[in-house]
């Protein structure tokens, strides 16, 4: 019998190996083995009595029954002799012999391999069902029952998976997880794991600890009306806010420019000091900064009150009063300053309940501040997600969240709403607690669900807690923020602009029309000046100023938070992680130059032509070391930072040779991974245990998967130095003309807003600050359709197609150019939660239907996907339609179906089919080429289906507006 979530939340099941090395020890005798095991035990008690006994010769105080006896518990053929000749000496136990060992490397498969033989044939008509099943997938006559499914049959995951979801259609075949396939790669250890014998003693097995399930999600039944009203509100408020935006600047230019404002156009030459208008600049800086932090707080007390838990039907005008409040809540410019001490300032103003000296690194702060509760000395890394709702089917469900004293929440960590965590806590990097999950006090979580585990996150020491210091850095960010850098450089660009007479001129009563073409060629000339000199000017200090701030700053060394050191830290990871210069060079041969130019390290590169994506960050470029041969692809973040609340510590973080890591990895410093490992997407990288390596690695927490399989490899053709060469050569040719393209495109964009911006200052002299107000919204409005004709005119207008190919297929370069010049999903996060986000996704090819709920989804290969009438998305929800591994990308279409649920920062892989009325759970991994059934509950990384579905009390208790 199959436990899903058990299978979550317990110790994984290493792969037995595939062929053993020689035993050291004599075999048994042939009348040994487990054909002539007397039937004097029932199974669950001859597997507690093998535990014991295998405890006493590894000399632990218990053994996991699903542990590898090779792999996790250290043993090798010697120990494994000394135990089959302790169990012989028991005479009410069947005798082991050393091959026994080696088929059945876990206690679990040896006592099922021991069990009397009339068990065993329930096991062998098993055993042949699914070797029916598998031929099938494979089409092929015969699956042989010790063949491994990777390296004999050279299956892969998507094989597998199709396999698994054909065996969920058979109602007399227990379902099969990924996780089980690769704990079990053949036949006959498949069929003893799923084998559970009838006359089992089920009192006898530990009871699993089971992850609260998802409830049914109520179906999105707002009425046409509602639909309606919320979008055309919704419209209001932002050109509301565009009117307001608008007499905002006419009001600073007034302020700023009182001599142009007076009529004088000579001003810029002999009028105003420079040093007053950088004060005036101060001045206008420091209140607009002001209005945009009160606002949302203001918005939230009188629109939203205090939050309490209840539903909130989507679309209703309880939702749009609950969308303006958060909204607004995202416009605020503390949302900019990660980890600085004013963000919890700004929570206990939204009504959040925040204890002192608490460190906040995440930008993605928490909208229900009301049932936000956090404890004095808590640490919460970057990109961590703690909302305090979730969209689910129809509703919004608000709930809290209560954090204790001194409690550590990884790096990318996903809370639920109703989650709690006790004093003196953890919960580790790629971490989720799904709704009613609650960590004891001074308990280590981690994995998705979360569940106990051994590793310390508390890696740096405090320092004593100094208050002066939070203010002291609150009140040097404030002014940095205000009196520095952007306000500086706003208004140098502003006075170089400006002092063109041409554009002096659009501010006064001059007559100068649309139609004279020194209009188009100035907008154009200051365009192309900001795109490709911002770029020269970025690219010459991110070299320069970082590497001179990071002679102050040392590896391993504990620095107090707060001070110039931390400030020089930040300063550096800001500078470095850029994602304009990432998005240009990424994907190319050319990061490699890149990133060695802004710190990493990179011995003995082996240039491939796609050693690193274009999304990637860092804490500090210059603690990075990167292996020769890794390939990385997007959406890694090198972990060099730890934290505690008062203090900090900067290490080394270092990526072996002959890796290949998969999108959204996490890497720690402390990481346990060498050389030659597939890092997958969204897998946990292991902090404790023995270091891997030529292993793969999946899920959190992690476990060992084939490190690669035939469909992996490069083509034979490509496989010499010489047509690498070749390939490689005609691979950055055409990459470079991609790059070219994205310019023109950058140039391209910054001409059309600057065109509307210049028409907006000629009109206001006829109509005021409306003509600016104007102005905005038509810049939200061709910021959307200019990229998206620009991804239509990148892929000749024509929808992608599936494929599996070489890197150095010309087609990949060309998906490579469709990446670098799609319309990105950060630009389209205006429209989240209102009904146009769905037009959005059907102007740019993703074929999508009515009343989609869309709170934040992110589709990489828009025409790939098909998606359904009344789905709900959630924050942070990934639709990724193709995989790179190794030398090979491979792509294919993922269809969702009507009335789907995809939870907060989900992930589904390429290949998969979503049914109707599925539910995926926050923070889960759907592998490639799996179909979910309709109706079913999915949860974890990777996603497994949950129990029979069931309705959560909290939400029956919840009132519905």
């Amino acid at each position: 019998m199959k436990l899903p979530v058990h299978d979550l939340q317990g110790a994984p099941r290493s792969r037995p190996p595939t062929k053993p090395p020689a035993p050291e020890a004599p075999e048994a005798p042939a009348d040994n083995g487990p054909a002539a095991a007397p039937a004097k035990v029932a199974r669950a008690a001859l597997e507690r009595r093998l535990a014991d006994l295998l405890a006493s010769v590894v000399k632990k105080d218990d053994v996991s029954l699903d542990h590898n006896f090779f792999y996790e518990l250290g043993a090798d053929s010697l120990v494994m002799a000394q135990f089959c000749a302790r169990v012989r000496k028991q005479p009410d136990l069947p005798a082991v012999s050393i091959k026994d060992i080696y088929q059945n490397p876990t206690i679990s498969a040896l006592a099922a391999a021991l069990a009397p033989a009339e068990e065993t044939s329930a096991a062998a008509q098993l055993q042949e069902q699914l070797s029916e099943v598998l031929a099938g997938v494979l089409e092929i006559e015969q699956v042989p029952a010790d063949a491994d499914f990777f390296h004999d049959l050279g299956a892969d995951s998507m094989v597998m998976a199709r396999f698994c979801a054909r065996v969920r259609k058979q109602p007399d075949l227990p379902p099969i997880s990924m996780k089980e396939i690769y704990s079990n790669p053949n036949i006959s250890a498949l069929a003893m794991a799923l084998h559970v014998p009838p006359q089992q003693d089920k009192e006898a097995l530990p009871p699993p600890t089971l992850a609260p399930a998802p409830e049914i999600p109520p179906p999105m039944d707002a009425r046409t009306w509602e639909y309606v009203a919320c979008g055309a509100l919704q419209v209001l408020v932002y050109l509301g806010y565009c009117v307001l935006a608008g007499f905002i600047m006419v009001v600073g230019y007034l302020w700023l420019f009182p001599d142009a404002a007076a009529g004088n156009h000579d001003w810029v030459s002999h009028g105003t000091p420079f040093w007053e208008l950088y004060l005036r600049s101060i001045a206008y800086t420091a209140a607009t900064f002001v209005v945009m932090c009160i606002l949302p707080v203001a918005a939230k007390w009188i629109f939203i009150g205090r939050f309490r838990p209840k539903e909130i039907r989507i679309w209703s005008l309880a939702y749009f009063r609950f969308w303006l409040v958060k909204a607004l809540m995202r416009t605020s410019p503390l949302s900019l300053m990660a980890g600085s001490p004013l963000t919890t300032f700004y929570l206990r103003a939204m009504g959040a309940k925040v204890g002192r000296n608490v460190m906040i690194m995440t930008n993605r702060l928490p909208i229900c501040t009301d049932l936000l509760t956090i404890g004095e000395g808590t640490v919460i890394r970057k990109d961590a997600l703690l909302n305090g709702y979730r969209a689910h089917g129809g509703v919004i469900q608000v709930g809290g969240v209560t954090l204790g004293k001194d409690v550590i929440i990884g790096e990318g960590s996903v809370l639920d709403i109703d989650t709690a965590m006790g004093d003196h806590s953890q919960l580790g990097h790629r971490s989720t607690l799904y709704t009613g999950q609650s960590v004891p006090d001074g308990e280590r979580w981690h994995g998705s669900p979360g569940r106990p585990g051994a590793a310390d996150y508390a890696t740096v020491e405090p320092t004593p807690y100094r208050p002066w210091r939070r203010g002291w850095f609150a009140a040097s960010q404030l002014v940095g923020t205000i009196g520095l850098g952007r306000t500086m450089w706003g208004l140098v660009i502003t006075l170089v602009i400006l002092a063109d007479p041409n554009v002096a001129a659009l501010l006064g009563t001059h007559d100068w029309a649309f139609g004279g073409w020194i209009f188009y060629a100035d907008a154009v000339a200051y365009a192309g000046l900001g795109v490709i000199g911002g770029t020269i000017v970025a690219l010459v200090l991110i070299t320069t100023l970082p590497q001179l701030l990071q002679l102050v700053l040392k590896p391993n060394r504990v620095y107090p938070l707060f001070g110039l050191r931390d400030a020089a830290a930040r300063t550096v990871s800001k500078m470095t992680n850029s994602p304009m210069l990432g998005q240009l060079f990424g994907d190319s041969s050319y990061v490699v130059n890149y990133v060695r130019a802004i710190g990493y390290r990179q011995p003995q590169v082996q240039q491939t032509g796609s050693n690193f994506g274009t999304g990637f960050k860092h804490d500090n470029p210059f603690l990075s070391t990167i292996g020769s041969g890794t390939m990385i692809a997007d959406g890694v973040s090198f972990m060099n930072a730890e934290y505690s609340a008062t203090s900090f510590k900067l290490s080394g973080v270092a990526i072996g040779a002959r890796n290949f890591l998969g999108n959204a990895v996490l890497y720690p410093a402390e990481a346990k991974t060498g050389d030659n490992c597939l890092l997958a997407t969204k897998v946990m990288i292991p902090v404790d245990g023995p270091v891997r390596q030529d292993v793969g690695l999946l899920g959190s927490p992690a476990f060992e998967i084939p490190r690669s399989v035939l469909r992996d490899t490069l083509p034979e053709e490509q496989r010499s130095r010489t047509d690498l060469r070749r390939d490689l050569a005609a691979k950055n040719g055409h990459n470079l003309r991609t790059m070219a393209l994205l310019m023109l495109a950058r140039w391209f964009n910054a001409s059309v807003a600057l065109l509307v911006m210049f028409a907006g200052l000629e009109l206001t002299d006829q109509y005021g600050f409306l003509a600016l107000s104007a102005s905005f919204v038509v810049l939200l409005v061709l910021g959307v359709l200019v990229p998206i004709g620009l991804q239509h005119l990148a892929t000749g207008f024509r929808g992608l197609r599936p494929q599996l190919c070489s890197i150095y297929n010309p087609y990949f370069w060309w998906h490579e150019r469709y990446w670098k010049l799609q319309a990105q999903s950060r630009y389209l996060a205006v429209f989240n939660g209102t009904p146009f986000k769905p037009l959005i996704w059907r102007l740019l090819g993703v074929r999508i239907g009515s009343r989609v709920y869309d709170d934040g989804l992110a589709v990489i290969e828009r025409s790939l996907v098909t998606i359904g009438s009344r789905c709900t998305f959630n924050n942070g929800t990934t639709i990724q339609s193709h995989s790179q591994e190794d030398g090979m990308f491979k792509s294919d279409y993922n269809v969702v179906g009507d009335d789907v649920t995809l939870g907060v920062a989900a992930f589904i892989h390429y290949g998969v089919t979503v049914e109707d009325g599925a539910v995926v759970a926050a923070d889960s991994f759907v592998m490639k080429g799996t179909t979910l059934p309709r109706g079913t509950l999915w949860g974890g990384n990777p996603a497994e289906e949950a129990p029979t579905p069931a309705i959560s009390p909290i939400a029956l208790e919840r009132p519905v507006s």
